[in-house]
């Protein structure tokens, strides 16, 4: 039996939409499930990027995913960019919007990045009442994903799954589970990524995301821009197992290769639905010394503006 999903469908297998693959999906067909749109690409756009949209709405299942609603952050929600969220969201019929549990920016700047919260009891009660407008608002779900992440605050007082889970609650929101980010974290802050998938609310979890990321010796990097590891597949094995299965897309955003190969990458992950776990499930591995090593700056691949 399937666990609700606050009445969102397993869309099943889908990939990101990108500017490099436009041609390629105006001649072609593929038997892709479904395709994820980065938000802030199509909000402002018209001419051929909201043209090559609308053919592919017409067509597929098309959900939004936003890097800039800034839901973390101590400035004042951005009603005029909320409107177009929703205008948009309307006009290509997007089965849901989500973004990230982050900030990115302050002072009406942006920062152009996904920069991390402290997770306590103060910003729990901050996000989830941001949280609730922006549902108001929207008239639709929010679905909120775990970013990758390379510090972490002094003041924190809880896990970051721990923070998920409540806040999914609470707000009444859905879940986006990145698990490549949930194994470069791991991997960054030294914690078990098992106990990850297996704490946060598996009923909350309306999405899967896969990518490949960069390993730097000392730290990983969320980079989007290879092969899904195998640790990562293992626990995404693990997590399609606890929550029942969900919608799944691949993200690729840089050194891009052609479409058929972005699309057999997803295709992998038939191969860890409902099959028996492995033994023993990834750890994180410790991370390589480095002498007067420094945190990587903060880092995330914002997909170019159409």
């Amino acid at each position: 039996m399937k666990l609700p999903r606050l009445g969102l469908t397993n869309l099943g297998l889908g990939v990101g939409l990108r500017t490099v693959h436009f041609g390629y999906l105006l001649q072609n067909t593929p038997p892709v499930d479904w395709f994820e749109i980065i938000s802030e690409n199509f909000m402002d756009s018209g001419g051929r990027p909201r043209y090559v949209l609308e053919q592919i709405a017409e067509r597929y299942s098309v959900v939004m995913h936003g890097v800039s609603m800034s839901i973390g952050s101590t400035d004042p929600l951005n009603f005029d960019y909320l409107g177009k969220l929703k205008r948009l969201a309307g006009a290509v019929n997007a089965r849901w919007v989500s973004d990230h549990l982050c900030w990115t920016g302050v002072a009406g700047l942006n920062a152009h990045d996904l920069l991390p919260i402290p997770l306590n009891e103060e910003t729990l009660k901050h996000v989830v009442g941001r949280v609730r407008t922006v549902q108001e608002f929207l008239e639709r779900p929010l679905v909120l994903e775990n970013p990758s992440s390379y510090v972490t605050f002094t003041d924190s007082t809880m896990p970051e799954w721990e923070f998920m889970a409540r806040l999914a609650e609470d707000a009444d929101c859905g879940l986006l589970l990145d698990v490549n980010n949930v194994y470069v974290s791991s991997v960054n802050h030294d914690f078990d990524p098992v106990e990850y998938i297996k704490t946060v609310p598996h009923r909350r979890v309306v999405q899967f995301h896969l990518a490949g990321h960069t390993d730097c010796g000392t730290h990983r990097i969320d980079t989007h821009d290879n092969h899904v590891i195998d640790p990562v597949w293992e626990l995404f094995r693990l997590a399609h197992q606890l929550t029942g299965g969900a919608s799944t897309l691949l993200e690729w955003d840089a050194r891009i290769p052609e479409f058929p190969v972005v699309h057999a990458e997803v295709l992998k992950a038939k191969q860890y639905m409902g099959a028996a776990l492995a033994t023993p499930l990834p750890q994180a591995p410790p991370r390589a010394a480095a002498a007067g090593a420094v945190p990587h700056p903060l880092s995330y691949v914002i997909p170019e503006v159409a």
